[in-house]
């Protein structure tokens, strides 16, 4: 009576392996007979989007409210993704840099001071240059944090000492 279950669960498991292990399949660029256009690599359907795409464009469609936890949470992913080639100042001469890749502009080029925000979202989400796409590391939120921060480290260049308010004023000269 033991037997029988072993002996059904043998059977049952030698039938698994019939033909997974031998599955017809075609490279990516072969031709398909059975296919209308013999092409193995199909196009999308008409209108299908990709997964989490339409997400991530409504959020990089519209501008957040400017805060400090915005312009904290740029800072900070601003440090972890753009500051090894762009430096933590902006200039474009981070550690990356200083081990011989390309240096990337200085965020104090007028170009760049000049530039729309779009620009910096677009150079973000599908890379420029040398630089990659960090549209899969950064999340659309947090692209929109880092042009916060970017435009508030532009403006810290170009903001006369006596702009500032009192306290600020007398932080930087270094009084009590």
């Amino acid at each position: 009576m033991r037997a029988a279950p072993v002996l059904l669960a043998v059977i049952l498991l030698a039938a698994c392996g019939q033909r997974m292990t031998e599955q017809p399949n075609r490279r990516a660029f072969e031709t398909a007979e059975r296919l209308p256009d013999h092409r193995v690599n199909q196009p999308p359907p008409d209108g299908s989007v990709a997964r989490d795409e339409l997400a991530a464009e409504q959020a990089l469609a519209t501008r957040p409210r400017l805060t400090a936890a915005l312009l904290a949470r740029g800072r900070e992913r601003f440090e972890i993704n753009c500051a090894p080639c762009h430096a933590r100042t902006g200039e474009g001469d981070g550690m990356i840099v200083q081990r011989g890749f390309p240096n990337p502009p200085s965020y104090f080029e007028q170009r760049l001071v000049d530039a729309p925000d779009r620009h910096f979202l677009d150079v973000m989400t599908n890379g420029y240059g040398a630089m990659y796409s960090y549209a899969a590391r950064v999340a659309p939120a947090d692209r929109w944090a880092i042009l916060a921060y970017i435009r508030a480290l532009q403006l810290s260049r170009r903001v006369a000492a006596a702009d500032l308010p009192d306290d600020l004023r007398a932080k930087l000269e270094g009084s009590p």
